[in-house]
């Protein structure tokens, strides 16, 4: 199995591949669309502001690639963001359109931004997870000062509270998948999630 990060140079690349590695993928990091077209499935890491993100998106030139994929697709911390309508963060800024809703700031909490470890709440199981080899401990790492707001509640798969804002923290729509916190910086939970969600492409690729 072949999985393609997409690099357009604001993505934490190589905790990302190592913790793919570790799960027996072949690993590609390249903003060649080409090159991309030949895996299974598609990375979208994220580390920055919304707005220098889109921009150099758009400079890739793979923003319609990754509207019309049908491969399965991760998007992880600003990734996930990426993936939404649009966003408040430095000036309002159109995202990818995927998901329906607007990515705004913290308002009214004690610390931001929302970093380290929350518990997540799984609202409904994606296909990908196995509902009885789920473990109990579900604590993953955040660090964020934007969330995702006014979401289409059905595309909700899991939450965390933060000083009662509810966080999106994995959200799923068809062939796209969205994780706000960091998979590969949340111990074991973490480490099941990439493997189940890379188990699931094997399975739809084989």
């Amino acid at each position: 199995m072949k999985i393609g990060v997409i690099d357009y140079g604001m993505g934490n690349l190589f905790s990302v591949e190592q913790a793919l590695k570790h799960l027996d993928a072949e690993v590609v990091v390249t903003s060649d669309k080409a090159e991309l077209e030949t895996a299974d499935a598609l990375i979208l890491p994220g580390v920055g502001a919304f707005p220098d993100a889109m921009k150099r998106l758009a400079e890739t030139g793979l923003i319609p690639f990754i509207q019309a994929t049908k491969k399965p697709l991760l998007g992880i911390c600003l990734g996930m963001q990426l993936l939404f309508e649009e966003s408040d963060e430095v000036a309002k800024t159109k995202g990818l359109g995927i998901f329906s809703g607007r990515i705004k700031r913290f308002e009214g909490v004690s610390r931001i931004p929302h970093m380290g470890w929350n518990d997540l709440e799984l609202k409904q199981t994606p296909e990908w997870v196995d509902e009885q080899g789920l473990p109990e401990a579900r604590y993953v790492y955040f660090v964020h000062s934007f969330y995702a707001s006014n979401m289409n509640p059905s595309q909700l798969v899991a939450s965390a509270d933060y000083e009662e804002v509810e966080v999106p923290g994995i959200v799923a729509k068809d062939n796209f998948t969205g994780m706000q916190f960091h998979p590969e910086k949340s111990g074991q939970f973490g480490v099941y999630l990439l493997a189940s969600w890379a188990k699931g492409v094997r399975e739809t690729v084989c």
